[in-house]
Parts: C-alpha cells; sequence; structure tokens
C-alpha cells in the first residue's frame, strides 16, 4: 500500500502561549507534532506492517519542521517530505491544502491520513480540503479502520456514538483520540531515521506561483478571553439564598 500521512508542527499544549499586538507570541515554545497527526502516522505505520507497501509523511512548512518529519521518520515513517512555504507570505488552510494537493495528485496513493484537527488552530479543515481537490471521499474522526483489498471499513465518532462506514480506495481519513495509541521512537528508530529520505520541495518544485496559493481569509484579530471573575457564594437561610440568586441572575447576569 502506499500510505501517506499530513502532519502539521504544532506548539506544545503545555506551552504557555502570549498573544502581542494581536499576534500570537511563540518564541521560546517547544513544538511537537500536532497529537491528532500522530494518531494518524502510527495507524499509518500498523496498516504498513499489515499490509506492506510504505508510509511517506508530508508537511507544509519551514526548515524548523524538519525535526518533527525527523521524530516521524524515527516512530516507524519511511520517507518523508518537506514542502517549503517560506515564501508565502500569507497562509490559510486553502494554502496548505492546496500545496498538499498538488504533491499529492501526482503520488500513487492508496490511503492518506491526518489528524482530525490540529490543536493551535482547530478548524478541521485540510484533510476535507485535500480531499475535495483530488476527487477522492473523505472520512473524518475515525476511531478504527480495517482495510480489506480495495474497501476500507470505518468507525467514527459522531457525537458520543459511532457510526460504520465502508468506502472504496484510495480514501482520505483523519484521526481522532481512541484511534490507536502512538508509539514512542525507539533508540534504534532515532538513529535509523537519520539515514531516511528527507525530500524538500518549494512552489517551483510543485509548478506553483504564489497567487496560485495565496491566503483566502484575513484574520481580523486574535485576543484572549476575558479572565473568569472569581464566583459568589451566598450566605443564610435557603430562601434568602433562593431570593437573592434570582435577584444576581436578573441585575448582574441578566439571563432572566
Amino acid at each position: 500500500m502506499n500510505i501517506f500521512v499530513i502532519m502539521k508542527r504544532t506548539f506544545d499544549t503545555e506551552e504557555k502561549i502570549n498573544v502581542s499586538g494581536g499576534q500570537i507570541d511563540d518564541s521560546g515554545a517547544e513544538f511537537i507534532i500536532n497529537p491528532y497527526d500522530e494518531y494518524a502516522i502510527e495507524e499509518a505505520i500498523v496498516l504498513r506492517d499489515e499490509h506492506g507497501g510504505e508510509v511517506t509523511v508530508v508537511t507544509v512548512g519551514t526548515e524548523d519542521s524538519e525535526k518533527e518529519l525527523r521524530t516521524a521518520l524515527a516512530m516507524g515513517a519511511d520517507k518523508a517530505v518537506l514542502i517549503d512555504s517560506e515564501d508565502v507570505e500569507e497562509t490559510d488552510q486553502f494554502t496548505t491544502a492546496t500545496l498538499l494537493a498538488t504533491y499529492l495528485k501526482d503520488q500513487e496513493v492508496d490511503i492518506i491520513l491526518g489528524g482530525n484537527v490540529a490543536v493551535d488552530g482547530g478548524s478541521g479543515q485540510v484533510g476535507p480540503r485535500v480531499a475535495e481537490m483530488l476527487g477522492m471521499p473523505s472520512v473524518t474522526t475515525i476511531t478504527k479502520l480495517t482495510v480489506d483489498g480495495n474497501t476500507a471499513t470505518i468507525v467514527r465518532d459522531v457525537e458520543g456514538d459511532e457510526e460504520t462506514v465502508e468506502v472504496s480506495l484510495p480514501v482520505l481519513v483523519t484521526a481522532t483520540q481512541g484511534l490507536n495509541e502512538p508509539r514512542y521512537p525507539s533508540l534504534p528508530g532515532i538513529m535509523k531515521a537519520k539515514k531516511k529520505p528527507l525530500e524538500t520541495l518549494d512552489l517551483d518544485d510543485l509548478d506553483l506561483e504564489e497567487e496560485d496559493v495565496e491566503a483566502k481569509t484575513k484574520t481580523v484579530e486574535i485576543f484572549l478571553p476575558p479572565q473568569k471573575q472569581a464566583g459568589k457564594i451566598l450566605e443564610g437561610e435557603t430562601d434568602a439564598q433562593v431570593k437573592e440568586l434570582v435577584s444576581l441572575l436578573k441585575s448582574e447576569a441578566k439571563v432572566i
């Protein structure tokens, strides 16, 4: 099987991110593989080990993303591809999806996996956009994946319940928590990753111009939510507390 994983480099979820001048200040933050993409990488390796073939991990970013790609290789992926977006001034989900789809359309693809969302943006758009651009079906929020010949049987999470679907390959799926338990890179895996191929492509390699991938959206403002105020503790008899609560809901909370 020819298995591809679309991956994103994100800041560690434990990091404290500041907003300065209407922009996210991530200077000094630790970056990692987007946690949902780790499920996709793990599932790709499991499929490869079961059916044969190879796993290629693809990301859009700058040369800083090479560290996360090497981590994916250390987990067990066979090859990595970095699509360098440094020359693109403004990027959004359209930009990322267009770059990925342009690369993938020239590949022999059986299945593409990605994370359901990225923890930094949380839009969940890139995977379905790529599938639409490639003209292939997509299934999101999957928690189980079985491939038999040219058919994939997929269980997906639907707001606390499950839905089972069958789809013909090629297909793009996005992974969510519960699909598997991602492995940690082993020391031998880390050593082998240094020798595995990591290809870097730019707009010229993909026969694209900057205007072909320019962002379709513009961020107007970024701000942190207001700090929560301390709650109030009502004291006294129950009847008095009820009257005070109703009064506060009317005068302060303005919900009744």
